[in-house]
């Protein structure tokens, strides 16, 4: 059979009929892709540690992955400096870390603002530094996509716990005006009691969240401040009777974050020292008390979904991080849910542990011979003073 040709002489290709399409199709959209929840917000506990963002805010979130950790905690700048007007992020840092950490699914993210920060200071110009100071905080927490920013109420100085009060009120409200939230929220930490900070008392946190009600607030809990400003944590019946006292004062629900700090200093000490996970007086059977009360935990009808328990304890030794991070999965028996840490790491290598060895030891000489000097000037003072009256 011979192939026909078109009068061009290129032979014709068969017609093929096109496949039915519904019109509709044409402009019918794709379905959603499936959202995942937010970080932190799908019904499982979630544990972290602070991390140092001394190397960068990128390493922090590192740091956090290879301790096992599916939360985090860290500062926005240096804790201990005023940091003045130019501390911003970049926004291509902060974008950068944004994405890293919805890759890694670490959540929630909180803060912890300067300890300089005293929004309960009578006097003004200190306060009106820390108002600056908190603002900048609330600003840098927003750039990184933070859930919370957790602040020391501060001190009150001579003025009484209802002036300071109402001082720290007012402070986070000036603070917060002209700044984007977002989905940020502002948590109040409870103290040690240690001089005149204001909050080792329920009741105190509770007065300051009130006269914050039209704010996005909230109360950050600490376990080592809680014992050494004299609430029972650690006996069974101690612990229920303080959760009724953190739910008259403040409510349950307006506790998202948890400070899990084991304390070196006894019941009612009001010295605030943190211990490692179980090493210290609360006590790890205390802790799993804790950890497991369906009250603290993550799931409905009692527990609050996102809800965090974060880590401040210290590093004496390399992989006490780790281990304090692994001791918090163990108690709230989820060891095997936990994320896979990384075998030997730690935020504190054998050369940083050298390093800050020498510098301790430097400080110390310093601080010797400053006295030193104090001293023989004193005595010098003295000497010559009476010489004159023997003249």
């Amino acid at each position: 059979m011979t192939e026909q040709k078109s009068s061009t002489g290129v032979p014709e290709q068969p017609i093929i009929q096109p496949t039915q399409v519904d019109p509709e199709d044409e402009y019918r959209p794709e379905p959603e892709p499936e959202q995942l929840p937010p970080s932190g917000m799908d019904g499982s506990l979630r544990i972290g540690i602070h991390t140092s963002i001394a190397k960068s805010y990128l390493d922090a979130l590192e740091s956090a992955r290879k301790l096992g950790c599916n939360a985090l905690q860290i500062f926005s700048a240096s804790p201990r400096m005023w940091q003045g007007g130019s501390a911003r992020i970049p926004e291509v840092d902060a974008q950068a870390f944004r994405a890293r950490r919805d890759e890694l699914r670490l959540g929630p993210l909180v803060i912890h603002a300067n300890y300089l920060i005293n929004l309960a200071s009578g006097q003004r110009m200190l306060q009106t530094r820390s108002i600056q100071a908190f603002h900048d905080e609330i600003v840098r927490a927003v750039a990184l996509g933070a859930d919370f920013l957790v602040v020391h109420p501060g001190a009150r100085g001579e003025s009484s716990s209802q002036q300071a009060i109402s001082t720290i009120v007012e402070s986070v409200k000036q603070a917060s005006k002209r700044a984007p939230m977002g989905g940020l929220r502002i948590l109040i930490e409870n103290t040690a009691g240690m001089g005149t900070a204001v909050g080792a008392r329920l009741e105190e946190v509770g007065e300051i969240l009130a006269g914050l009600r039209n704010l996005p607030v909230g109360a950050c809990l600490d376990t080592a401040h809680l014992f050494a400003a004299g609430y029972d944590i650690k006996s069974e019946g101690g612990l229920a009777s303080t959760i009724g006292q953190i739910d008259g004062a403040i409510g349950l629900e307006n506790v998202p974050v948890i400070h899990a700090n084991d304390s070196k200093v006894p019941l009612g000490g009001r010295v605030d020292r943190h211990e490692h996970i179980g090493k210290g007086k609360i006590g790890a059977e205390a802790f799993a008390r804790i950890l497991q009360h369906p009250r603290f935990g993550t799931t409905a009808p009692e527990g609050l979904t996102g809800r965090a328990f974060v880590a401040e304890t210290p590093i004496d030794d390399p992989g006490d991080d780790r281990r304090n991070v692994a001791m918090l999965w163990e108690l709230a028996a989820l060891k095997q849910q936990a994320p896979e840490a990384e075998k030997g790491f730690s935020m504190l290598t054998a050369a940083l542990q050298k390093k800050i060895a020498l510098h301790k030891k430097t400080e110390k000489k310093r601080m010797a011979n400053a006295e030193k000097k104090s001293r023989a000037k004193k005595s010098g003072a003295r000497k010559s003073k009476t010489k004159k009256k023997r003249g």
